[in-house]
């Protein structure tokens, strides 16, 4: 049942403005960043274990094909992701965000836990492999609808005017945790010496994602149904007759890519360059220092954890300066600068100084904070209430599988071509992409979700962003006056040209 033109056309007022709670948003934001850092800390762990997984797992093939066997296990999830982001954006559409952010959070953590219980290929044989490949699915399956589904949260429990700081905070928690698994890696191997890491010292990681999970569901779980989605469902209930049953209706597939394709581009534009040149830097990059500069893989693992620590304290920046000037200066900006200093950046990394190696690193380093550290705040603010969930995984997890080949494709390429600039090369084509997608976008800072209320910090900003709702008003009546004085001087201009035309 639609509203009525009266009731949608009535005035905005001082209680149509919701107020956020601070205290919830912050549980909202430590509960979605927390879930976050898990997935990655996952990524961290299993990248640095995968010499040792692909010994335990994989023991009767040669070296190399161990460390390939268990990097592709590592890539299968990516294949999955896109079924989890629509089976959970269905839902999360459908029921709620918190109810699956909670459901996400266990699995992750139940899967990321089962790998540590696996037994080796020499106890179990072929049931080793499998059992890893199928943890793996799992996770992918859940992922699927986690990175999403939080960015989503945070958003909707954000004030307008700090939703770009909020939305930092999330892949600050992706970059903590995947230090925090990489780290701990480290720590563990150099406490225990080989033998004792390679024998059962590498399941500890993998145990420790179980009271992580418990935690996160804890926070979830105390959590509130985010004011945006609340305030959806309410408004559905109200112009439902009395004596209906009937849930609350869900969009087709079709009618998603029918009627939203715009966003959903716009959004398969931003993930593709925040993402390949996330997987450039942070997991090509290390393989490309040792294997193609050879240097030592101590050296280059100690590089990229001193470029994350960087980047933990440029996150925020990035984050609450968005709130400020806007995200589409960030996204246009940050993709010229990557197609002007990708090449001038590899070629500081290839010159075998490490000074310069390490500006160059952190030249790429500074573009990615620009692209991360808006990403979270743009996202869910391009499609309505309705889809947002739906939408953003379907196309998140579809561009997050093309951004995933990067490091397979770049390292296919420098091997062809034997040209140590082709990951350049890579980056700038992707700039081009990004450029596109930032000048096609429309700016989303400051202003309500898509199809939710404006909401505010406390009353005082409700009154502001009142005062600048009847500001924009009146300007555009005026503008639309204006328009209307010239149209009739056209018109009139045109009547003085006809001799039948009074």
């Amino acid at each position: 049942m639609k509203k009525s033109k009266k009731t949608r056309n009535r005035p905005l007022n001082i209680n149509d403005i919701t107020i956020i709670d601070d205290s919830k948003l912050k549980k909202a934001i430590t509960a979605a960043a927390l879930g976050n850092a898990m997935e990655w800390f996952d990524f961290g762990v299993y990248g640095f274990l995968a010499y040792v997984l692909g010994q335990v797992f994989f023991p009767s093939v040669s070296p190399s094909v161990q460390m390939v066997a268990a990097l592709a296990t590592f890539s299968v999830p990516f294949l999955i992701r896109p079924l989890g982001g629509l089976v959970f954006g269905m839902l999360g559409d459908k029921f709620g965000r918190q109810k699956v952010l909670s459901i996400t959070i266990v699995i992750m953590a139940l899967s990321t836990f089962c790998i540590g219980l696996i037994p080796s290929y020499a106890t179990i044989g072929i049931w080793a492999p499998i059992l890893l490949l199928l943890a793996k699915l799992a996770q992918g399956f859940s992922v699927g609808g986690e990175y999403s589904g939080a960015a989503i949260f945070v958003a909707e429990y954000s004030p307008d005017r700090k939703r770009g700081f909020m939305g930092s905070w999330l892949d600050f928690g992706s970059i903590a945790g995947f230090l925090l698994g990489a780290g701990l890696v480290v720590l563990l191997s150099s406490l225990l010496g080989d033998e004792i890491f390679h024998n059962w010292g590498w399941r500890i990681p993998f145990f420790l994602a179980l009271p992580l999970g418990f935690i996160g569901l804890y926070l979830r779980h105390a959590l509130e149904e985010t004011p945006a989605f609340q305030q959806h469902v309410d408004n559905l209930s109200k112009n439902q007759p009395e004596n209906s049953t009937e849930q609350q209706p869900s969009v087709s597939l079709k009618e998603i890519f029918t009627k939203y394709w715009k966003s959903l581009s716009i959004c398969v534009g931003l993930v593709i360059v925040t993402n390949v040149t996330y997987y450039m830097l942070l997991t090509y990059m290390p393989s490309y220092l040792s294997h193609n500069l050879h240097y030592s893989t101590d050296h280059g693992v100690l590089i990229i954890i001193a470029i994350m620590v960087g980047m933990l304290f440029v996150q925020p920046v990035i984050g609450l300066l968005s709130d400020k000037i806007g995200r589409k200066p960030f996204i246009v900006g940050g993709s010229i600068c990557l197609f002007i200093f990708a090449y001038p950046a590899f070629l500081m990394i290839t010159s075998d100084i490490i000074a310069l190696i390490f500006i160059g690193l952190l030249i790429l380093a500074v573009i990615l904070n620009c692209f991360i550290g808006v990403m979270a705040s743009i996202l869910p603010a391009i499609f309505p209430t309705n889809v947002r969930y739906s939408a953003l995984a379907i196309s998140f997890n579809i561009s997050v599988l093309i951004a995933g080949i990067t490091p397979t494709a770049v390292a296919w390429l420098v091997e062809e071509s034997g040209n140590l600039y082709m990951p350049a090369f890579y980056l700038m084509v992707v700039a081009i992409i990004g450029i596109v997608t930032g000048l096609k976008m429309k700016e989303t800072a400051n202003k309500p979700l898509r199809g939710a209320t404006p909401a505010a910090s406390d009353r005082s900003e409700a009154k502001e962003i009142l005062s600048e709702h009847f500001d924009n008003i009146e300007q555009k009546v005026e503008d639309i006056e204006q328009q209307i004085d010239d149209l009739q001087k056209q018109r009139q201009n045109l009547i003085d040209q006809h001799p039948k035309l009074d």
